[in-house]
């Protein structure tokens, strides 16, 4: 039996095996593969948004052969292509096509990243509202393969192109052939966005309403675009993904872990991290001020660790939950007071419960011989006690209340990171436990 090679079966078999085999290659043997690929895979593959350095494969193709693949694209994926490209390449790349596409190609270009109108693809099923089901499904015969879905067709108003209804593919194929189209669609107003409607919002009405596209229109109810579900989900995943790396205090890193290089590395993580040193130093400021204290009541250094860790800790519960909360659309900016009260006897609750239990520990530890925390042990448990509340109420407000700042400011939520809260509450938190420790220790220890 004739065998084939591994290269030859993974170019004859699924694209998501060769998208996977190509991401784990390096860049110069991921371009020689592709290169002996048929032109129609190789559009296959750039069309793939999991492939990683569909780019790089771009700009290792001869420019015309390059232009010629962006013409054979779907729309919305080669305008994604095409902004990662410097504008000089851009315009390379744009010069040899027809207008037709090329203008199309500029127009999704012009739109926002993250709007709508940059998400849209501009091959979608159209018909005139006269149109029969026999009719309808003839079109869709002819045109399925150049169309991003056919799962959701427009009825346009013959005169004006204005959408007067959206019908399923579904319930088009329960009419009868010589049946108007229109009469099967719904009667509802048709859900739709404009170019400017920010992802987030296009994702809220997917789910809201159940849809599999949605149709972007502009000032005239004209059908611009559409958006189909899967765009959305790349989106909101890359989104996801820029928050996550965010949160825990990274710049977002813009590519595959793997294929960051370690200069670039470098600079993703640096910055934050001497921000948040700087913010650290703050805490052996704190620390220096309350000296004195120290040397008397060394007993007290002890439950630093325990102090900060917890204030921390809920502070950046708080945050997470916010944050996502923010993004979903659960809370908006007008709703901080809400989140202010409900968090206020939720960090004292939660203050209580983890006072309680330092509280325990320390008497059971004293009970048992296995610390002496020295004669005025119950005030030393008291003032742990006291100063947990403090903290883990401080943790909780502070933590729920600043992705709201920065969102009013303008910058991303996402930015609250953990390791940013948990900062603040650091250096706030020795300020709360040692206020409390001269108020219940002193005249005793202090």
């Amino acid at each position: 039996m004739l065998q084939t090679s591994a290269p030859l079966r993974l170019a004859l078999g699924h694209a998501a095996d060769l998208v996977e085999h190509l991401n784990e290659l390096p860049a110069e043997e991921a371009l020689a593969l592709f290169l002996t690929l048929p032109a129609e895979r190789q559009v296959e593959l750039l069309d793939n948004p999991e492939l990683h350095g569909a780019t790089a494969l771009l700009r290792g193709l001869p420019p015309p052969l390059a232009s010629q693949r962006l013409a054979e694209m779907a729309a919305d994926r080669a305008a994604d292509l095409l902004r990662e490209l410097r504008p000089a390449e851009r315009a390379r790349l744009l010069a040899p096509l027809e207008p037709e596409p090329a203008g199309t190609l500029r127009q999704l270009l012009g739109y926002p990243e993250g709007s709508a109108g940059s998400l849209m693809t501009t091959e979608f099923v159209s018909l005139p509202a006269t149109a029969t089901v026999a009719e309808a499904l003839d079109h869709i015969r002819a045109v399925e393969r150049t169309r991003e879905t056919v799962y959701a067709l427009y009825l346009l108003d013959p005169a004006s192109g204005v959408l007067l209804r959206t019908l399923s593919l579904r319930r088009l194929i329960t009419g009868r052939p010589e049946q108007k189209a229109i009469d099967l669609a719904p009667v509802q107003e048709p859900v739709f966005v404009s170019p400017a409607t920010p992802r987030d919002e296009v994702a809220r009405l997917f789910a809201r309403h159940d849809l599999l596209a949605v149709p972007v229109l502009d000032t005239a109810r004209r059908v611009l675009g559409i958006v189909t579900v899967d765009d959305v989900l790349d989106a909101v995943t890359a989104r996801d993904t820029e928050e996550a790396q965010r949160f825990g205090g990274v710049e977002s890193l813009g590519k595959p872990y793997l294929r960051l290089g370690f200069l670039e590395m470098l600079r993703k993580r640096a910055g934050w991290l001497c921000i948040l040193l700087l913010g650290e130093m703050l805490t052996a400021s704190a620390m220096q001020y309350f000296e004195d204290e120290l040397e008397k009541a060394l007993v007290l250094t002890l439950f630093i660790p325990l102090i900060m860790s917890s204030g921390g800790n809920s502070g950046s519960q708080a945050t997470s939950l916010l944050i996502r909360a923010l993004a979903l659309g659960e809370v908006r900016l007008r709703d901080w007071w809400r989140v202010a009260l409900r968090e206020a006897p939720t960090g004292l609750a939660l203050g209580g419960i983890l006072g309680g239990l330092a509280c325990a520990r320390i008497l059971l530890w004293q009970g048992l011989g296995l610390y002496d925390y020295g004669p005025h042990v119950l005030l030393v448990a008291l003032t742990v006690a006291l100063g947990m509340l403090g903290i883990v109420l401080f943790g909780s407000l502070s933590g729920a209340m600043l992705p709201f700042a920065l969102k009013r400011l303008g910058f991303d939520p996402a930015s609250a990171s953990a390791p940013f809260v948990a900062t603040l509450v650091d250096v706030t938190g020795l300020v709360i436990y040692f206020s409390v420790a001269m108020l219940v220790l002193g005249g005793t220890l202090l």
